[in-house]
């Protein structure tokens, strides 16, 4: 979104393990934190309020880049306990928002991925991934890489309205195309379903057609996780647009 401030930060630690049964993955990280794509559910929106920020504005506006993030994640790798497992990246900010242009910080990143032959996954709703096809179809060449495109919908309305800062969803699955055609394992994540919103029969046929059209190579879904820090920006939206809906997800997120 425009008028964002990027701050540039030195990370500590890049590495975040996690113990979720349910997830396929261990490890994560992310590039960033913040992130422009302003998506009114967003969950990471909690996160910014460890530096004394509010996960509203602030979570789409103020963005800190780990300008030394490759070259930390180098030494984790290099660690002797290190079992080469499967890195998510993407997990709380969007490894490619706007500021990945100018920083290019996940590209560097996966550099060192490919040096060290180690395993990731990518969770995105940016489309200049299709930038880093090459390194990505390197990555490929020596271990398992796959790149999860993040669509919900397709229709218009819901995206302008729940997705403010992204690339259109017609856009993402074009760049799927494109990572695919470059032998890059690529799809797509219905991701979040919203109750009342898009998880009718309509809209979900529409992403998988659309998913299919683009060559997806699998297709997933979730639906949506609302909790405090992100329901505080997200419900005042839904009783605006879907005033009908808000008795039912109080019922349904009211923890």
């Amino acid at each position: 979104m425009a008028g964002a401030d990027v701050q540039e930060i030195h990370c500590k630690t890049l590495l975040n393990k996690i113990d979720v049964p349910r997830f396929p993955f261990r490890w994560t990280l992310n590039p960033y934190r913040g992130c422009r794509h302003a998506c009114t559910y967003c969950y990471a929106r909690p996160t910014h309020e460890f530096w004394g920020l509010d996960s509203g504005r602030d979570f789409e506006t103020r963005v800190f880049a780990k300008v030394n993030a490759p070259e930390v994640l180098r030494q984790e790798l290099r660690r002797p306990s290190w079992r080469r497992e499967t890195i998510a990246i993407g997990t709380a900010s969007d490894p490619y928002e706007p500021a990945e242009a100018e920083y290019e910080i996940t590209r560097r990143i996966l550099h060192v991925l490919r040096d060290f032959q180690n395993p990731a996954s990518i969770t995105t709703k940016g489309t200049l991934v299709r930038r880093d096809a090459d390194i990505l179809a390197e990555l490929t060449q020596v271990a398992d890489v796959h790149v999860n495109f993040s669509v919900g919908t397709i229709n218009e309305k819901v995206w302008k309205m729940m997705e403010p800062g992204t690339p259109h969803p017609i856009a993402r699955m074009e760049a799927m195309q494109y990572l695919v055609e470059n032998g890059i394992s690529a799809g797509v994540m219905m991701a979040p379903l919203l109750p009342g919103i898009t998880d009718d029969e309509a809209n979900i046929q529409a992403v998988v057609e659309a998913a299919h059209e683009h060559k997806a190579q699998y297709l997933g879904a979730n639906v949506l996780f609302l909790k405090p820090g992100s329901k505080e920006w997200f419900m005042p939206m839904l009783r605006e647009a879907y005033p009908h809906l808000a008795p039912g997800y109080n019922r349904l997120y009211h923890k």
